[in-house]
């Protein structure tokens, strides 16, 4: 079989499409023919050895897939041969075959597709327990969400209006933000053009946001966060400008506001029964058609690399997803 694997810590160019000997499952794991894995910005980040979970080299990247399930080691009991897949995983997705925990490997709805399954765990599960689980959003407040067209961002849009929340999307271009408005976003900013703070102010009749979402960082948090309303809660999901943002401390006293980490990695690991609870939840959703997973593009295992460049330089909007069996 064909992964993709990084042998030196650099940039998206360095990796290389090695073939592999086929994978075995050893017991309590089951076998997956990948046929979608879904591409994040923190593979941008730790094929560069730049993010918080750092593995051994050799490795291959990806978290993401979805497939077929080829066999299952003994002890298997929920999945057999031939079940359509999907499974969040440290690494290696962007290879051809993987095999994996049970605990790790959910169903497959049957009007889900292969990308879309792909696109669900890291960017749905993450909004979700931003969302949900940190800001406890509620029916009728209101959420602002920055780099709202990204993977996390259209996930964040789509949660807070099944929940009921009003949700000002903001992004850097019109493009950008027509994607908001056809997953539902109620209001639009466009950060490039308009000044953050006076469009917060307008949208929200200076009440303010009483959530921020913020995948972005840099210089639109501390904006951001002057306009939250009182007893607002501002969830730090990221850094995709590249900065980490200093907050002066008083801004959450006199807002009586909270600043709210969101590490879901480290959340599905501590709490796997609520991560486990949170997936069914967001099933459900998408077999309702409250959430719909955005595919902008798709790319052949061997344009891995280009990918992740185009990852980096932000030229996506929602989801892309690798094909390894293309």
């Amino acid at each position: 079989m064909k992964a993709v694997v990084c042998k030196a810590w650099g940039l998206p160019e360095t990796l290389i499409i090695e073939e592999l000997p086929d994978v075995v499952p050893k017991a309590g794991e089951v076998m997956i023919d990948i046929f979608a894995a879904g591409v994040n910005f923190p593979d941008v980040l730790i094929i560069q050895n730049k993010y918080q979970f750092k593995p051994e080299l050799p490795f291959t990247p990806g978290n993401e897939l979805a497939g077929v399930v080829r066999a299952v080691g003994d002890g298997v009991t929920k999945f057999k041969r031939g079940d359509r897949v999907f499974a969040f995983v440290p690494q290696g997705a962007f290879a051809q075959q993987i095999a994996v925990t049970e605990s790790s490997v959910f169903p497959m709805t049957d009007q889900m597709e292969f990308e879309a399954a792909a696109a669900l765990t890291l960017t749905y599960g993450t909004s979700y327990h931003a969302v949900v689980d940190r800001a406890e959003l509620k029916a009728g407040e209101t959420m602002l969400v920055l780099g709202a067209a990204g993977g996390v961002g259209i996930a964040a849009i789509e949660i807070g209006k099944a929940l009921g929340a009003k949700v000002i999307a903001a992004a850097s271009t019109d493009e950008k933000l027509a994607i908001c408005k056809l997953h539902g976003a109620d209001v639009l900013i466009n950060y490039t053009n308009d000044d953050l703070r006076e469009a917060i102010k307008k949208a929200t009749n200076g009440k303010g946001p009483d959530v921020i979402y913020d995948p972005v960082g840099g210089g639109y948090t501390e904006p951001a966060f002057r306009s939250i309303a009182w007893r607002g809660r501002y969830l730090v999901i990221g850094f995709a400008n590249g900065e980490i943002p200093k907050l002066p401390l008083n801004l959450p006293l006199l807002k009586g506001a909270s600043v709210v980490g969101v590490f879901w990695g480290d959340f599905a690991r501590r709490e796997p029964e609520h991560h486990m609870a949170a997936m069914h939840t967001l099933l459900e959703w998408q077999a309702a058609g409250k959430i719909r997973p955005h595919v902008s593009a798709t790319y052949a295992l061997e344009e891995t690399p280009q990918a992740l460049i185009d990852m980096a330089s932000r030229k996506v909007t929602g989801k892309i997803v690798i094909q390894p069996r293309r």
